[in-house]
């Protein structure tokens, strides 16, 4: 996973996506994690580290995706789904004169109330909430998408 050779904290940084990622049922379909653009096939999304206590013993659920303005959006998005733990969802734009622009839109659902956010935004899911549909209904440039959770394992 990258352990920064013989150093003390080395262990500590993760550099390389995890493999064969088990993901729960719902999130499953389309490419595995880990294939897509880097591996040449330009895909909408492409996940760039993920962290858990499997890659870095004691460490809890994040993952890193880039979401690209090519490709074919995943039609439904992430369906609706709980988790035993707090998570903090974030999309961040790219425009480097205004970091605000979220340069897409994308669709969140918070139980039963929707949104659709347009500025780089976090939001944070008490254990237990229900979230999603998530969509990415418009993408102008990539985005960058973050997600942790404070369970040691995405479930």
């Amino acid at each position: 996973m990258g352990n920064m050779g013989e150093s003390k904290y080395g262990h500590l940084i993760c550099t390389d996506l995890k493999q064969n990622i088990e993901l729960p049922r719902y999130r499953k379909g389309g490419q595995p994690v880990g294939e897509g653009e880097l591996s040449g096939a330009r895909r909408h999304m492409e996940h760039v580290i993920w962290l858990d206590s499997e890659v870095v013993p004691g460490a809890f659920y994040a993952e890193c995706v880039w979401i690209w303005p090519w490709g074919k959006p995943s039609g439904e998005g992430m369906p609706p789904h709980t988790h035993p733990f707090d998570e903090v969802i974030a999309y961040f734009g790219t425009n480097l004169d205004d970091p605000y622009d979220l340069g897409g839109e994308v669709e969140l659902w918070l139980e039963d109330e929707q949104f659709f956010l347009t500025k780089s935004f976090m939001a944070f899911i008490p254990a237990g909430m229900e979230h999603c549909p998530l969509r990415h209904s418009r993408v102008e440039r990539p985005i960058f998408h973050f997600t942790m959770g404070r369970g040691k394992k995405y479930r």
